[in-house]
């Protein structure tokens, strides 16, 4: 293999554009050439470019075999564009490179891109590991989290294991604190960057992700709307394909019993069913796996020779993109390895083979960056080409960060206990809490009987209190609780007179007087009739 392997991290493809120039530059014959009537010292042709170029790619395991001569031929148009070769007469930028005799040299000094330095890491501002409930805004979340190194000395120790030991020194309980959904999807997201960093094996995420623009949603709706063979399924319709792409695309993966509507095929038909699907993939106004994810997918290659580790990232990175993003993907990755081992399917292209002329036609589809990096092709090429031959597990959710997000949150939404001197997980610290210390049976004894006379105390107080008891019912109340705790009873009630004033007193009923004029009613009603005072 030629070239130094370039791993994950920033600016992947800054690097290996000046690591291939540098080949190149070293590697490329240079000879004398005419043309003319004239001789040109240290030139070479186009097809002698396009040779020795296609099979330094090849050796290099940094692109690997997948490496087509006409991608090739692509980059050294982008190297004359760009002026690291230039014609025998000094041309170069709106020239065209072609694959033939034409004559090439190299300027005298070869444009290398500059690679942006980064601030040391002890220069940068983080945050401690733990997501803190006020940092739950996607502003303030931060793209990398230091791990904090434990020291176990003997008074760490001591304090952890007092129990075991037969001490129980002070400590406080830190009640449950219900967890928002809003806070909820923060902690998806920041443990999600986290398992990412630790996958990558990067100090920090800078330069290859910006986590202010990843929307947490994204991520919970990538893992759990999902059908039984794990696609999402999205809620707006609006969102996903057009019901003809799908039918288009389920005729050629299912070929020849994918014809939905058993319409009439003719010769040619299944390169016309393709060609509607590629058209409709290269209309997009996006790739698939995003331009602001471009970088982390770039720096995943990196990885490519250790193959276990480049799925687990993949799988982490695709959970990042938007739910209609990774759905398309889903369907469209199925199609692609589903038509490449069909052998029902006729060829759909006369020259090349049916995997090829796939990732030719999708991989700018899935993967490319916004200004047009110069080594876009050769990148999505290598990247498609792993995801074909592991697509059911790149595309699955990643069992591990499901269940470590699972057992945090559990664990966030149980009450603990915290010693005092102990680290304090500021996740879970609420003002409300209580204090508990060792204490003797002696006091423990005293401590259960007046805690057990509290209550009975309060029941009393509940009795006289109770507005909407009778006087009657309440007088039974009080002669019961009398009999059953005596002491207690005459401790509230020390005198028959504190007793008596629970009770309000009943106003006399006092018996109706009888006046003249009542006696004068009552003896001379029958007599009315018969005879009156007056004369």
């Amino acid at each position: 293999m030629d070239g130094n392997m370039i791993g994950p991290g920033p600016y992947r493809a800054t690097k290996l554009w000046n690591e291939t120039i540098k080949l190149f530059r070293g590697g490329m014959p240079l000879r004398k050439h005419w043309a003319h009537f004239r001789s040109y010292d240290n030139s070479f042709t186009g097809s002698e470019a396009v040779d020795y170029l296609h099979e330094l790619l090849k050796r290099n395991q940094n692109f690997g075999p997948e490496v087509t001569r006409y991608q090739s031929l692509q980059l050294l148009r982008k190297f004359l564009k760009n002026h690291v070769i230039e014609d025998v007469k000094g041309r170069f930028g709106k020239e065209d490179f072609d694959d033939n005799g034409r004559l090439y040299r190299f300027p005298p000094q070869s444009p290398l891109k500059p690679v942006p330095q980064r601030r040391p890491l002890a220069q940068r501002d983080f945050v401690p590991q733990t997501l803190r409930w006020d940092d739950c805004d996607d502003s303030r979340v931060p793209s990398t989290i230091p791990m904090k190194p434990l020291v176990l000395n003997s008074e760490t120790w001591n304090k952890r294991h007092s129990i075991a030991i037969g001490e129980v020194p002070e400590c406080k309980l830190v009640r449950r604190r219900d967890i928002t959904p809003k806070h909820e999807d923060q902690i998806w997201k920041s443990m999600t960057l986290n398992h990412l960093q630790s996958v990558l094996g990067l100090q920090s995420l800078d330069g290859v992700l910006n986590a202010k623009l990843l929307s947490p949603k994204h991520i919970v709706y990538n893992i759990f709307s999902v059908n039984k063979q794990g696609i999402v399924v999205l809620k707006n319709k609006a969102e996903d394909l057009p019901h003809w792409v799908i039918s288009a695309m389920k005729c050629l993966a299912n070929w020849p019993n994918g014809n939905e509507r058993n319409q009439p095929m003719y010769s040619g038909f299944e390169r016309d069913v393709f060609r509607t699907v590629a058209e409709h993939f290269q209309r997009l106004k996006e790739p698939l796996m995003t331009f602001q994810l471009y970088e982390i997918f770039v720096s995943v290659l990196g990885l490519l020779p250790r193959r276990q580790i480049v799925v687990e990232a993949l799988q982490v990175c695709c959970l990042l993109l938007p739910p209609a993003n990774r759905r398309k993907l889903q369907l469209l990755m199925r199609l692609m390895t589903k038509a490449c081992n069909n052998h029902h399917l006729p060829p759909l292209n006369d020259t090349i083979g049916t995997r090829t002329l796939m990732v030719q036609t999708f991989s700018r589809c899935i993967l490319c960056s916004s200004d047009e990096v110069d080594l876009d092709e050769l990148l999505a090429t290598k990247l498609v080409n792993f995801m074909m031959d592991n697509h059911e597990n790149v595309l699955k959710v990643p069992t591990e960060l499901q269940r470590s997000v699972q057992e945090h949150l559990s664990h966030l939404r149980r009450a603990q206990i915290k010693y005092a001197g102990a680290d304090t997980d500021s996740t879970l610290e609420s003002p409300a809490h209580t204090f508990c210390r060792q204490i003797s049976k002696q006091e423990f004894e005293e401590q259960r009987v007046t805690g057990s006379q509290g209550a009975i105390v309060e029941l009393l107080e509940g009795i006289i209190h109770d507005k909407a008891m009778s006087i009657k019912d309440k007088k039974k109340k009080l002669n019961q609780f009398q009999r059953s705790y005596p002491d207690i009873y005459r401790r509230r009630f020390p005198t028959p007179e504190s007793e008596a004033a629970i009770f309000p007193e009943r106003p006399q009923k006092l018996k109706p007087q009888l006046t003249f004029f009542t006696l004068k009613k009552k003896s001379l009603q029958p007599f009315q009739r018969s005879w009156s005072f007056r004369a």
